[in-house]
């Protein structure tokens, strides 16, 4: 789910120089793929890993349960960002890029996250952004930027793969992979763009993350997906925002239908969920990990050396400079192999079962979780992409107030909002959470949302990085200002404000109340929008139901030609009753 770029919701000029590094965030016109886009990149990219971070290190189970995935990748991205910030300096006086300058933060770029890589995803992260910043620096000027990000993509794939001593599949190499695949695919499509490749990439990669289980039998036994899928998700998608200036809503790992929304508890010693390999008693004890100064020839040997000590074997870089990991139970020949091939520095030594013990106790019930009403199947996957627990709801099939306590309770969070998307489910949200924070001393919050279209509105802001006081009020004040409304078929004769119906007739409906009453579903959903757009408005949000049959899309093309500076979306929600839900922000 896509919304309207987060400098247009409100934030203030300070926030957006945090987001963007300082830089004016409207996204790229078209030319050459520039240091600045690519800093606006690394940017995003870290600050959406550090909201990530907590998920995705409690989504951690494979190849070791040690919980620092996230962690580790924040820390790849960090590196990378800091050192192009500093080779910024290459601009010339006038803030144009010479060419020599342009090379080296591209190249800095790189050597920042080799430097800074930690553990078996960012090192594998490392040589996949190596390996896009060397595609964009070495590219023509006669080449489009769409053939370039894609084949930049393929190319990281195909290091990352090549990186590792034995791949598996299941990993967040399957889900770079799915992602090039898709890239490469919209590449060439006539007149495609970059911003169209990262979209496909993003999408194709959210699509491969929720298959890891079924590659992968210990994500499966976990109810996880692969951390370091999840998080190249996040990265894919800040790739994304920087293209298009728009920012996708933080999407918690998922499982077909089951949702992980907060960070999932280790499992404690003896739980019935199975460990990863390294951690069963035959398995590998130690991380090791150093950076080595070596000619290449040298590190062909030492792969081959190293691969007979262990697994989980990632070796990256080159011209001189490698980052070296892999899981031992004899540290001292995994560095000798190290100086038999050159010079190791930095060594880092990890003793798993240590490791685990810290995430285990670390494991209490913490994190944030939204639950919401959802009333179809799309609007359900909807909600559930964009990271809530869904309890199943709508006109006529409304949820108890048991039903949303269970859904609370069963996040595993400390701290819960609440969308209760419909008038008569406020009222049994607010019974729920209170019933949740007395009996359970969990801390809820109800967001008064009286339409489907609010709650997606809310969550298209939700943060789960920030205080959670800021958290709701950003989420309920875009929620009040999402101006709704629906388009609706009369099911009995009756009288509405805009005058008597009968069965059969199109109803237009605007904040609750019947303002229309017509014969043709186009006609009126028009009208409704027009009213709506009386009052302003930048993004509108058309969610169609049961008996639209391409309704939503054909509104869109009506406001394309008739209101070309306004936005629209488009999505299959599924809802009875209503042929056409929309709102305007």
């Amino acid at each position: 789910m896509r919304r309207a770029p987060k400098s247009c919701r409100g934030r203030g000029q300070d926030e957006q120089a945090l987001v963007y590094g300082g830089m004016e965030p409207a996204p790229p016109r078209g030319g050459p793929i520039s240091v600045a886009v690519v800093l606006r990149f690394v940017d995003i990219a870290a600050e959406a890993l550090a909201g990530a971070r907590e998920e995705i290190d409690a989504l951690n189970v494979y190849p070791v349960p040690d919980g620092d995935t996230g962690t580790n990748m924040l820390l790849t991205v960090s590196a990378a960002r800091d050192a192009v910030r500093e080779a910024v300096a290459g601009l010339d006086g006038t803030g144009r890029e010479t060419s020599p300058g342009r090379e080296q933060a591209l190249t800095m770029l790189a050597r920042g996250a080799l430097l800074g890589a930690r553990g078996n995803s960012g090192v594998i992260l490392s040589e996949m952004l190596g390996a896009v910043v060397r595609r964009i620096a070495h590219a023509t000027p006669t080449e489009r930027n769409a053939e370039i990000m894609a084949d930049a993509l393929h190319r990281a794939t195909e290091a990352s793969y090549a990186a590792v001593g034995e791949p598996v599949e299941g990993t967040m190499l399957t889900v770079a992979r799915a992602a090039s695949e898709a890239a490469r695919a919209r590449s060439s499509e006539p007149g495609a763009r970059a911003r169209d490749v990262f979209t496909a990439a993003a999408a194709a990669a959210r699509e491969a993350l929720a298959r890891t289980p079924e590659q992968l039998p210990v994500l499966a036994a976990a109810g996880v997906v692969d951390a370091g899928g999840r998080g190249l998700c996040v990265i894919l998608d800040a790739a994304e925002t920087a293209l298009t200036g728009r920012r996708p809503v933080p999407v918690p790992a998922v499982l077909g239908s089951h949702h992980i929304p907060v960070p999932h508890p280790v499992p404690p010693a003896g739980a019935g969920a199975p460990t990863a390999g390294d951690l069963t008693a035959d398995g590998p004890a130690y991380e090791v990990m150093y950076l080595l100064d070596a000619e290449e020839q040298a590190v062909t040997a030492l792969r081959a050396r190293l691969s007979g000590l262990g697994d989980s074997l990632v070796v990256v870089g080159g011209e001189g400079l490698w980052n070296v990991h892999v899981h031992v139970d004899d540290v001292g020949a995994a560095i000798e192999a190290g100086i038999e091939a050159g010079r190791p520095h930095r060594v880092r030594v990890t003793h798993f079962a240590e490791q685990v013990a810290g995430a285990r106790a670390a494991a209490a019930p913490t994190g944030r979780a939204i639950v919401a009403v959802a009333a179809g199947p799309g609007l359900a996957s909807l909600f559930e992409e964009a990271g809530a627990t869904v309890v199943r709801g709508g006109p006529g099939q409304r949820p108890s107030a048991g039903q949303v306590l269970e859904a609370v309770r069963a996040c595993g969070a400390s701290e819960v909002v609440v969308l209760p998307n419909d008038h008569d489910s406020v009222r049994v949200a607010e019974i729920a959470a209170r019933t949740a924070e007395t009996d359970h001393g969990l801390r809820v919050v109800v967001i008064p949302t009286v339409a489907q279209v609010q709650g997606l509105a809310a969550l298209a802001v939700h943060e789960p990085g920030r205080p959670f006081d800021k958290d709701v009020l950003e989420m309920t004040a875009t929620a009040r200002h999402a101006r709704h409304g629906a388009v609706t078929v009369a099911a009995r004769a009756a009288m509405t404000m805009a005058g008597p119906c009968e069965p059969g007739d199109v109803l237009g409906v605007i904040e609750g109340d019947f303002v229309v009453v017509g014969e043709d579903l186009h006609a009126v959903a028009t009208d409704v929008i027009a009213r709506l757009l009386a009052g302003g408005g930048e993004l509108v949000t058309l969610v169609e139901g049961e008996g639209g049959a391409g309704l939503a899309q054909r509104v869109a093309d009506w406001l394309d030609a008739e209101h070309p500076t306004v936005d629209a979306v488009v999505y299959d929600g599924g809802q009875e009753r209503y042929p056409l839900l929309l709102s305007v922000e």
